[in-house]
């Protein structure tokens, strides 16, 4: 799969980890910052991975900040773009199944490494169920 992964220096050393676990286990991954954990304007590097996944360059994507909310908030500008934020297994995967949720934002600073890694695994395993969530899926752009 191919899979986009950014966020802010709040984020940085869980993106580093991620991205070695993902290649790991086969996954293609695009690197869109930051390259280090010096203070950054998250908006620039969220605003290119959201392009990345409403172009279909990557299949889904992976936001990473202090509090998941500035990440989240941002991508989910793009229309075609449904950012979750998300902090337990079962969010992450309600976020695929029900909503179809393209990229996942983590709360570095609230969640512990090994649980992100768990998130992420969740979120880039489980399917979106269709049927009545498709309806719904379907009105969330304005």
């Amino acid at each position: 799969m191919k899979i986009a992964i950014g966020g802010d220096h709040a984020g940085y050393h869980y993106k580093e980890r991620l991205i070695k676990h993902l290649s790991d286990m086969g996954h293609k991954v695009a690197d869109f910052g930051p390259a280090t954990d010096s203070s950054v304007d998250y908006p620039d590097h969220v605003h290119p991975l959201a392009d990345s996944i409403t172009s279909n360059e990557n299949e889904l994507g992976i936001l990473i900040c202090g509090s998941g909310n500035g990440v989240a908030m941002t991508a989910n500008k793009h229309g075609g773009v449904r950012a979750a934020l998300c902090w337990n297994s079962e969010i992450s995967s309600l976020a695929r199944q029900h909503n179809n949720a393209n990229i996942i934002c983590i709360p570095a600073r609230f969640v512990a490494y090994e649980y992100a890694e768990s998130l992420v695994d969740t979120f880039v395993t489980t399917a979106f169920e269709g049927g009545r969530h498709q309806r719904r899926v379907d009105k969330i752009n304005c």
